[in-house]
């Protein structure tokens, strides 16, 4: 049997589904868009756009060239008549609103280039994306609700092969690029994460700053045997964990009481994806999807993977709020 491409599986998947077809109007582009940068990390040595540019962005991180290039490809988007009414990124302060969308158009919400700092030593790096429908004109407000209010969620990985992951809220679908055509074939058809995993990933640099819950927790895996997979990239950490089953924590800590990932373009999409695939995400006290943001670049804490390690480390986190670090060695 052919591999189907990603425009023959929207159209026959929006045969079927409402969903499935607006979120195939959405993904189109979107998906050009991760062909064009694709492109540019595959040369970025050669293409002279490794390292910073020395300018900081809104959340006062170097900018790397390659940022750049990510933000511009998506807000290239927001021509006239663009499924696209405005777009959040990590990269502006403000939203980026169309003069004149298309009707009904979509709020996008992306972080260009995660990991992008890892370019420089060819680690995986991606782009993270989701979107909201507004009907009337767009404003800063249209962006600012609960993840469960996503009608499309996605992400794009950059590492030995490029590869698209979405879902519209009917299961996750995977597709890999085909560079010699520079077409996406389903590779990954309705993906479902194991419910427990033999991985944890987190920065163990930051264990002095921990809490600790994040401290019994680490423990109580290396007592399992569970293995230690990080590699600094969000999207890559997650896929990997959601095809092979695992955890990833970014948790708040002494020195991110506010955690540190971004809760609109980064945590609710992925915890949309990991709900869809079985998995859970929550910020230790809520679910990811419940929280409503207050503002475009509010940051959260975040444990995300398979669901019985995902409530295992939540367990643990509210049980050991109150517990100071000496007495938690006392208990172990």
């Amino acid at each position: 049997m052919s591999p189907i491409t990603l425009d023959a599986f929207l159209n026959q998947r929006s045969q079927d589904s409402r969903r499935a077809s607006t979120a195939g109007v959405w993904l189109r582009p979107i998906s050009g868009v991760v062909r064009k940068i694709a492109r540019i990390v595959r040369r970025a040595g050669l293409a002279h756009v490794l390292g910073a540019v020395g300018t900081y962005n809104v959340h006062g991180e170097a900018v790397q060239k390659l940022d750049g290039f990510a933000h511009q490809a998506f807000t290239d988007l927001l021509t006239d008549g663009s499924p696209f009414a405005a777009i959040a990124s990590e990269e502006s302060e403000t939203i980026d609103i169309t003069k004149t969308p298309a009707s009904p158009s979509g709020l996008l919400a992306v972080d260009p280039l995660d990991g992008s700092s890892n370019i420089d030593v060819a680690v995986g790096v991606g782009s993270i994306f989701s979107v909201r429908t507004t009907e009337g004109a767009a404003t800063e407000a249209g962006f600012l609700k609960s993840g469960r209010t996503q009608q499309l969620a996605g992400y794009a990985l950059y590492g030995s092969s490029v590869l698209l992951v979405f879902t519209w809220g009917e299961g996750v679908y995977g597709f890999t690029l085909d560079p010699d055509p520079n077409e996406f074939f389903l590779s990954h058809d309705q993906i479902e994460t194991p419910l427990r995993g033999c991985y944890y990933s987190l920065n163990e640099g930051h264990g002095q700053n921990w809490s600790p819950g994040t401290l019994g927790y680490v423990e109580e895996m290396k007592r399992e045997g569970r293995s230690a997979r990080y590699v600094g990239s969000l999207v890559a950490d997650f896929h990997r964990n959601l095809l092979k089953g695992g955890v990833f924590l970014y948790p708040a800590d002494k020195k991110n009481t506010q955690g540190k990932l971004r809760l609109l373009y980064e945590a609710a999409p992925l915890a949309y994806i990991a709900q869809q695939a079985r998995g859970a995400a929550t910020n230790g006290e809520t679910a990811i999807l419940d929280i409503v943001p207050k503002k475009i670049h509010e940051r959260t804490p975040l444990i995300i993977g398979s669901p019985e390690d995902v409530k295992r480390a939540t367990e643990l986190h509210q049980s050991m709020s109150s517990l100071s670090v000496e007495r938690m060695k006392e208990l172990q």
